[in-house]
């Protein structure tokens, strides 16, 4: 749909696993669960037509966009559905200042950025398209990738792409940036592409050499994954017992992240190895996932990218 010279894009977010998250949330009536990561509202809706009328779900988004198009599509259950907007790290106070001290049902985190956000220019995560680099989930926040592009120090890039997007040539690509941002600014995502491109060694693979900076950016601008490990660890000791967690990551850093806290939690004992006397909480969730769910054969040909999704679930105890 064209306006004026401007494309417009319909919000469109697919929900990955769809169904293996809702047969693992095994929602019912009455309890409260949590959508940690609302996008284009596929999970919640599934959520809330399980649930209703006697059950509640607490919906959390940053994105404008992704509120407003969930919004009409939960209507059918707005008498049962709160959409906050918050980044998915304040859900404890969030829970709180609604009166819900703890999570009975479930919660899901969905960690994948949607189809509309890649597809929105001006949000600047596709290299594929011309846009200010950005990258922001949050448009209120005030860290963009321009900002890390062209402020952050040749070790500071070198470490991000390295640690977020496990680049092999994270020094060369992280060295030509301070280069070139010597004679000017790097103001698009493709100018930043094509520098990335030119940096590295071509290979014989359909992988664009941007991708794992790009990546790597992204998680660095909204800081993603140290929100997610605190939300996690802050969210476990507001399950009710028998409640799920329900995660679906997208990249091996994140896998790596949510099976070492389940494994953390799920042990009998915390303690340090010298600690003579136990204090912990000891063992608090269930493992019911000892290896990942991934896409149907069904759905990977619907939706490709959801070949490199991993799904994991606890639960309370």
């Amino acid at each position: 749909m064209l306006i004026g010279n401007k494309k417009l894009i319909k919000y469109n977010h697919y929900p990955v696993l769809l169904k293996e998250t809702i047969d693992a949330l095994d929602c019912k009536k009455g309890l409260i669960y949590v959508d940690a990561t609302l996008g284009g509202g596929g999970h919640s809706f599934e959520i809330a037509k399980r649930i209703y009328p006697e059950g509640r779900l607490i919906s959390f988004d940053v994105d404008p966009d992704a509120i407003e198009e969930s919004s009409k599509k939960l209507e059918p259950y707005k008498d049962i559905v709160t959409i906050v907007k918050a980044n998915y790290s304040q859900i404890p106070e969030k829970l709180l200042q609604l009166n819900i001290p703890k999570i009975t049902g479930g919660i899901v985190f969905d960690l994948g950025a949607s189809y509309h956000q890649f597809m929105k220019a001006e949000k600047g995560f596709s290299f594929s398209k011309e846009a200010s680099l950005d990258m922001r989930f949050d448009p209120e926040s005030p860290v963009t990738a321009y900002d890390i592009i062209n402020n952050k120090t040749e070790h500071e890039l070198r470490m991000i792409f390295q640690e977020y997007g496990e680049e092999r040539f994270s020094r060369r690509i992280a060295k030509k940036i301070v280069e070139k941002r010597k004679e000017k600014t790097i103001k698009t995502t493709t100018e930043l592409a094509d520098l990335i491109k030119y940096s590295v060694p071509k290979t014989h693979t359909n992988i664009h050499p941007a991708t794992r900076v790009f990546q790597a950016i992204r998680i660095s601008v909204n800081n993603e994954l140290l929100n997610f490990e605190n939300t996690l660890r802050s969210s476990i000791p507001m399950l009710e017992k028998s409640a799920k967690i329900v995660i679906i990551s997208f990249h091996s850093l994140e896998d790596r992240l949510v099976k070492n806290l389940f494994k953390y939690y799920s042990s009998n004992c915390k303690c340090k190895r010298e600690q003579l006397i136990c204090n912990c909480s000891g063992k608090e969730l269930e493992i019911i996932t000892k290896k990942p769910i991934t896409a149907s054969p069904g759905e990977l040909r619907e939706n490709p990218p959801s070949r490199s999704a991993k799904l994991r679930v606890s639960q309370k105890i």
